[in-house]
């Protein structure tokens, strides 16, 4: 996702037991890196039966899920003006209902239902925002008020109206502009795991710069084990959980950010404002798939620790963590949730990994 930063390290287990082989691939897709680990048992990956179908290699599951990872950025990328999301937005406001696909259907009916549960800290109609911010970023001046004026006017995620029994969608707004940068990524990897799984390859895990979608743990370990970064990018991680059968994704500016007139200015944009979030601070969220963990830590960075705790806390099966500076000494502070401790159980949190052990996530597309 664009507004993403890398903010989680993958850290490699032990050597797997003797009839696990542990494979990897890395490839970039929605202007980032995913990497898919997975573990490979022997005994799947044996010969066939005389008279049945071979069982996919993991080099072929590997094939189908970046397929599958490829499919997402064609139809969601709003860099691409050929995507069939930049498309549907340049009809904007839509004359009638308009027939999408599948893919793209998916993404919007989460996107709403998150737009909706977060009240629009999470937005994904922010598009015409997110350009103009970008711009600003580039010029390292803050957009005019006119400019803001007419970038509201086309915002608001109750302007996109859904049409289920068709798998129709009408933009009511002229100039609107739909941006997956807060659910792309997450939507992507969780789709990329289904793949690993249904061709039976369960033990597996896709991290998307920092989204990060687990599946079954490795064997004889309860979880993956992922460190959260701190706000410096240059420090190890203090903070760690097992991974498995969730999701995580952290949002903030320790990598993405830029200075106007002395104001410090995250690359995540507030709806609400057109600008980027003032904190200096990052959030992750745990729960069960990537698509709800990716929208929430965005939701989540608009929103600041005390609102965004109570709309978490609200939640099943889902947990917070913020970190964040104190502007005036620099010293971090950080605020989880209530179910922060049970769904993001300490994976040996007392031992710091040596940089060595980590992996450390590539920095999310500006």
């Amino acid at each position: 996702m664009q507004w993403l930063i890398a903010a989680l390290f993958l850290v490699p287990a032990a050597d797997a037991p003797a009839n696990w082989r542990r494979v990897e691939r890395t490839e970039r897709h929605m202007a980032t890196d995913f990497t898919i680990v997975l573990y490979a048992s022997e005994q799947t990956q044996g010969a066939a039966k005389p008279g049945s179908t071979p069982a996919p290699s993991a080099e072929q599951a590997f094939d189908a899920a970046f397929a599958r990872i490829r499919t997402f950025d064609k139809v969601l990328s709003d860099y691409d003006e050929a995507s069939e999301l930049s498309r549907l937005s340049a009809a904007s406001p839509t004359a009638s209902p308009v027939r999408v696909s599948d893919e793209l259907w998916h993404a919007l009916e989460r996107a709403d239902a998150l737009s909706r549960l977060s009240g629009g800290a999470f937005d994904v109609t922010v598009g015409p925002m997110t350009r103009l911010w970008r711009r600003s970023r580039r010029q390292r001046e803050l957009p005019t008020a006119e400019r803001l004026a007419a970038a509201r006017e086309a915002v608001g995620y109750q302007q996109v109206r859904l049409h289920p029994q068709d798998k129709a969608v009408e933009l009511l707004r002229p100039q609107m502009r739909l941006d997956m940068g807060g659910i792309g990524q997450g939507l992507a990897a969780d789709e990329a795991l289904a793949v690993l799984r249904k061709l039976g390859f369960p033990r597996a895990l896709v991290n998307a710069s920092g989204d990060i979608v687990a599946g079954e743990p490795p064997p004889d370990s309860p979880g993956w084990r992922v460190g959260i970064a701190p706000l410096d990018p240059s420090a190890a991680p203090s903070h760690f959980l097992h991974l498995a059968r969730g999701a995580v994704s952290t949002s903030g500016d320790a990598f993405q950010f830029v200075e106007i007139a002395g104001q410090r200015y995250s690359h995540i944009v507030d709806p609400r404002t057109g600008l980027g979030v003032v904190d200096r601070s990052s959030v992750s969220v745990v729960a069960r798939d990537g698509t709800t963990a990716d929208a929430l830590a965005t939701a989540l960075c608009v929103l600041g620790p005390t609102r965004g705790l109570e709309l978490i806390d609200r939640l099943p099966d889902v947990a917070a963590l913020y970190v964040q500076a104190d502007p005036a000494t620099g010293a971090t502070r950080t605020r989880q949730s209530l179910r922060w401790a049970r769904l993001a159980p300490a994976a040996n949190a007392e031992r710091p990994p040596s940089s060595q052990e980590n992996m450390p996530a590539p920095n999310g597309s500006p």
